[in-house]
């Protein structure tokens, strides 16, 4: 029987892997600020260079804070039995000793050797000795791809379109949704809240359960997937393709990718909503807005099965079972019937389209969330080639899956849907 993910994490953790840290001194810089609920918190500011590492990798992260002594400590977030709060922290299971570093105010990159860790989603805690907290998250990607027959892609691209940090000092958020006149993005900088991803806490539920149902999977960054040599060889590896939270912007081989590997019988989860809206292209270090899929003529509902139609932070509401004869699947276990609610779901919504596969089935709904005929689809549809789409069709489906059986029934049954043979 194969290891779970927490069983070697815990085996990581146990035979001591070292964190190493050589430093590099560039110019001085301002200290990092997080920003929550209208505060300003200072935070250390710390940032990955890349989106993701590979095992026996050296990882570079860059450090900007007042300080000459910081204390770093790397975790793997998911195991944990820790509840996250609130957006500005992330806990998790050591995965290294705390180690402190003599530095040099101002910015600084160092070296952290990835140890023979599993694939997972991992962050470096840093304390200043004033108290100021910042984390610092990076995907480890498998070794080899495949690893598991499961691949979980976390929304890289749409953390840092989300990031309202202002890195240039003129007052507005680098981000294109701060009303600036710019259609870039700077990947490889700390997020706002204390390093916290945008929504992360949201979709942290569904990772909490892979590690507490003893799933193994593979993480991936998108800048992993996009790497994949060709859909053929996508579907050779993955029986199953999870996009784990908001997966709002993707690059043009992404999309091709992702759609012919369902053309060839590939499997998909959408756990969130919003998905595969904006087209971005990768310039060096920079992520660009381009224009909606849908007015490039590929609408991201013939992929995603639903798409896009509006966001309101209120209300939030729950979801209405709309179980069919071939979709009881579903609610198996649950007793949940026609009408049944459960869980909530809201703030961005997704419906069915003209452009919706044939046969899609519509699974649960919230009817009207944010007016007449705006309501939130939950949808599942099946191709001739074999594959199997499932989408949440709003925010937040897994937020409280670890303390609510009804979505941890679905879950359960969604997955053994998706990867039977």
């Amino acid at each position: 029987m194969p290891r779970t993910l927490l069983a070697i994490a815990t085996a990581a953790c146990l035979a001591g892997t070292a964190l190493v840290l050589a430093a590099a001194t560039p110019p001085a810089a301002r200290e990092g600020r997080a920003g929550t609920a209208g505060e300003r918190t200072p935070a250390v500011e710390a940032a990955f260079r890349h989106e993701s590492y590979h095992p026996s990798e050296r990882a570079t992260l860059v450090v900007r804070d007042r300080s000459t002594r910081l204390t770093i400590q790397v975790f793997v977030a998911g195991p944990e039995r820790v509840p996250t709060r609130t957006d500005t922290e992330m806990n998790g299971i050591p995965i290294t000793p705390v180690k402190t570093i003599e530095r040099t105010p101002g910015m600084q990159a160092y070296s952290v050797p990835i140890g023979r860790w599993a694939s997972g989603l991992y962050f470096a805690r840093l304390e200043a000795p004033d108290g100021r907290i910042g984390f610092a998250p990076l995907v480890v990607a498998p070794r080899r791809l495949g690893t598991s027959r499961v691949a979980v892609v976390m929304p890289t691209l749409t953390w840092q379109a989300y990031n309202f940090r202002d890195d240039d000092g003129d007052g507005l958020p680098d981000s294109w949704y701060a009303g600036k006149r710019q259609n870039t993005v700077r990947l490889g900088r700390a997020h706002l809240d204390r390093g916290v991803p945008y929504g992360f806490r949201f979709h942290l539920g569904f990772l909490n359960w892979l590690y507490w149902t003893g799933r193994s999977v593979d993480f991936l960054a998108q800048s992993d997937l996009e790497q994949v040599a060709s859909p053929e060889a996508l579907r050779r590896t993955y029986d199953l393709v999870v996009f784990a939270g908001h997966h709002e912007y993707v690059t043009t081989r992404e999309f091709d990718l992702v759609e012919a590997y369902r053309d060839l019988g590939g499997n998909l989860v959408f756990l969130s909503a919003n998905n595969f809206f904006w087209r971005v292209e990768r310039r060096a270090d920079l992520i660009v807005k381009d224009q909606r899929w849908r007015d490039l003529g590929r609408p991201e509902a013939a992929l995603v099965g639903v798409q896009y139609v509006a966001y309101q932070r209120s209300p939030r509401a729950p979801w209405v079972a709309r179980p069919s004869r071939t979709s009881r699947w579903l609610f198996a276990g649950t007793r949940l019937h026609a009408g049944s609610r459960f869980a909530r779901g809201g703030v961005e919504i997704d419906q069915v389209a003209p452009s919706s596969p044939r046969g899609i089935e519509i699974v649960a709904e919230i009817p009207h969330l944010f007016g007449p005929g705006r309501t939130a689809q939950m949808t599942y549809y099946e191709t001739p080639a074999g594959a199997r789409v499932f989408a949440a069709g709003a925010f937040h489906f897994t937020r409280a899956v670890t303390a609510d059986p009804v979505v941890w029934r679905m879950l359960e049954n969604l997955w053994q849907r998706m990867i039977r043979g």
